[in-house]
């Protein structure tokens, strides 16, 4: 994630006097930019990028980690989108629900956890199941396995029998067509644990939509819920067939996954289930789909619900749904002290990104701040990927931005262009 800081022509007298008077201050992310050293599959140092060059030869420019422990990551733990725009917002580390469910592993302190003790009880209840429902991954941005090979250990401690997993693929934040030794090294595991079963699975591009794309999303519903899909025996023959279709991780379409005779491992009214999910933002569709009575975004036949459902973090404080680690309130961060310096601020991104220049930059906050502006501009939605459009919706964020400008003076613009990332 490249980072560029922009202020008017007397940047340098006028920032080191007092910043407050330096009309506008703009902090562009652009999303998915990084710097590296040039090679074959460096796009960014191949390209011509005169602009780029200019302002990194400036006296104010300079470099950021946005991996690792630098942002509040494991050693090693590649940064993402959610990462990078909470620790830009807060101004220091934030430590990463990622690092807070690992060392609630290590401690034991998981196997207590109130929240998920609840989806235990649920489905401890004769004829009543456990459902773990998540991205099967170790990209770390979403989820991580270890993470569900933690929750079968407690489930089966607890005594559960009746325990199904249900899994998407990842693919974009690990290789397009790694899903396959995701996928069997959890068949290893559930074998050597003597319990649980994959249920159902597909690709994170349906119950993982972000967008509004209820089409999508209903895919993968009326697998979970109805058993609709085609259907399989063994998990990783599924995505081996999926591969000979030429049809990769992010985009294999839901599927159930059933011995012969035996009943579908569907979700039922009464279950217990937890999404080990721990970001936010392509978790909240398809639990509201699972979970909210007044859902509007396709229409269920059947609704049923849940006796438990666990978010693994907070998705929406809407839902009203237990949460394993709520978010931590992050106090003082660059959003908050501009609110109450008394200045105004202007947010502004496409729909990919849009939660996280207000949500994540805010700590977490949904609500704006006062004197705080958003603008919503909408990603394209007549492609499936935006490799197929990959202009995406830049040049109307730019102009609405200076039509903006014309009209209000703001102390701080935050602005998000997509491309880089969801390109990429």
């Amino acid at each position: 994630m490249l980072i560029i800081v922009m202020i008017s022509p007397r940047e340098s007298a006028l920032l080191s006097e007092n910043l407050l008077s330096v009309k506008p201050v703009a902090l562009v992310i652009l999303d998915g930019w990084g710097i590296a050293q040039p090679g074959p599959g460096n796009a960014i140092a191949a390209a011509e990028t005169p602009v780029f060059d200019r302002l990194f030869q400036g006296p104010m420019a300079t470099e950021l980690s946005a991996s690792g422990i630098d942002v509040g990551l494991p050693v090693g733990q590649m940064g993402n989108s959610e990462v990078g725009h909470t620790n830009i917002g807060a101004g220091r580390i934030v430590y990463q629900d990622l690092t807070r469910i690992s060392r609630a592993i290590a401690d034991g302190a998981l196997a207590e956890n109130p929240a998920l003790g609840l989806a235990f009880a649920a489905a401890a209840k004769e004829g009543q199941a456990l459902h773990l429902l998540g991205l099967l991954s170790d990209g770390g941005v979403h989820s991580h396995q270890e993470h569900l090979e933690a929750l079968l250990r407690i489930a089966t401690e607890r005594g559960l029998k009746k325990v199904y997993v249900h899994v998407f693929l990842d693919g974009r934040d690990t290789a397009p067509d790694s899903a396959i030794g995701f996928v069997r090294r959890l068949d290893k595991f559930l074998v050597e644990l003597g319990n649980g079963q994959i249920a159902t699975l597909g690709g994170r591009f349906y119950g993982m939509d972000r967008d509004q794309r209820w089409e999508r999303v209903e895919r993968h519903w009326r697998t979970l819920v109805l058993g609709e899909g085609e259907q399989f025996t063994d998990a990783s023959q599924a995505v081996e067939k999926s591969y000979e279709r030429q049809i990769f991780d992010e985009f294999v379409e839901p599927v159930v996954i059933v011995t012969d005779g035996a009943e579908k491992p569907l979700i039922k009214s009464g279950d217990g289930v937890i999404f080990f999910n721990f970001r936010s933002d392509r978790a909240r569709e398809i639990t509201m789909a699972l979970t909210q009575d007044d859902f509007t975004g396709f229409k269920r036949p059947v609704f049923p619900k849940p006796a438990v459902y666990v978010c693994m973090s907070e998705y929406d404080a809407d839902f009203a749904l237990p949460v394993a680690f709520p978010t931590q309130r992050l106090v003082e961060g660059l959003g908050e002290v501009v609110a109450n310096l008394g200045l105004s601020q202007l947010r502004i991104a496409e729909t990919e990104k849009y939660a996280h220049v207000t949500f994540f930059f805010n700590g977490g906050r949904e609500e704006p701040y006062p004197g705080e502006d958003r603008i919503l501009v909408p990603s394209p939605r007549d492609v499936k990927t935006y490799d197929l459009k990959p202009e995406m919706s830049a040049a109307q964020v730019a102009e609405k931005l200076c039509v903006r400008l014309e009209q209000k003076d703001y102390a701080l613009i935050v602005l998000n262009f997509a491309n880089g990332d969801m390109v990429g």
